[in-house]
Parts: C-alpha cells; structure tokens; sequence
C-alpha cells in the first residue's frame, strides 16, 4: 500500500532534470532567504507583466509568497498568491513522478494532474479571477 516503487535500473531514471530542480530550488531558496522582495530597493525584479499591464499575471507575487513560506509565514503567502501555495505539493509530486519515483498509490491521480491542459484552464482562469475588481476575487490579488 502506497510502496514506492523505483527504477530497477539507473538509466531508467531521468536524473539531469531532477538534479537541475533541485539545484534551481536550493539557489532560490538561498537567495530568497537572504534578499527581501518586499523591501523598497530588492535586488528582485517586479513582475514585468503587470509593470507593463498593470494586470496580474498567474505568477504575480510568486516571489513575495515564496519569501514568505521560507521565512514561516503562511497567511502572508497564502495573501500572495494562493495558487502557488496550493500548487507546490503538486508539483513536487510531478517532479519526482517524472523522475522516475513513483508512488503507486498516487499513480492515477498524478496521471490526471500531469496533462496539461488542466493546467493552462487553472492558469489563465486564475489569471482572469484575480483581476476582477470585487470581492471575492480581489483576494486572489497579491495584497
């Protein structure tokens, strides 16, 4: 029940982008733990869809919500962007799935979440929501 089952051989395995994530995700986290994209003069560039819009793309306040969940504020990140909050189990577990470590109780599942076009309806159906101009949605905005 719920065995992880690996690989039996290591070609098997799709290493380079795991490795590749993983390295991404340590230096951002590091970066992120040491500059604050909510200070005045960050070294962390503003979203260039909404400083040339003024709309609110599907990633805006990915920056502020990370910062947040790595300094142990959830509200705050939860404030950011919800989506990606709630998004990142997810994709981790697609990560490693396409690593090639799998969890054979999570297999259907991670089948469903894995197409894409799934995602490109949450994605732009957020992207749309978060910049209606009354509640609830205003929410959905970074604040």
């Amino acid at each position: 029940m719920g065995a992880i089952v690996l690989p039996r051989r290591p070609e098997q395995r799709h290493w380079l982008p795991l490795a590749a994530l993983i390295t991404g995700a340590i230096g951002g986290a590091l970066l992120l733990r040491n500059a604050n994209p909510y200070a005045a003069h960050s070294v962390l560039p503003p979203c260039p869809f909404h400083a040339l819009t003024g709309l609110y793309c599907p990633g805006c306040g990915s920056t502020r919500a990370l910062y947040s969940l790595l300094h142990g504020d959830l509200p705050q990140a939860l404030a950011m962007n919800p989506l990606l909050v709630i998004a990142l189990p997810w994709v981790a577990l697609m990560a490693l799935h396409a690593a090639g470590w799998r969890l054979r109780v999570l297999e259907p599942l991670l089948r469903s979440i894995e197409r894409p076009l799934p995602w490109l309806v949450v994605l732009l159906g957020y992207a749309l929501l978060r910049n209606l101009p009354f509640a609830p949605f205003t929410l959905l905005a970074p604040h």
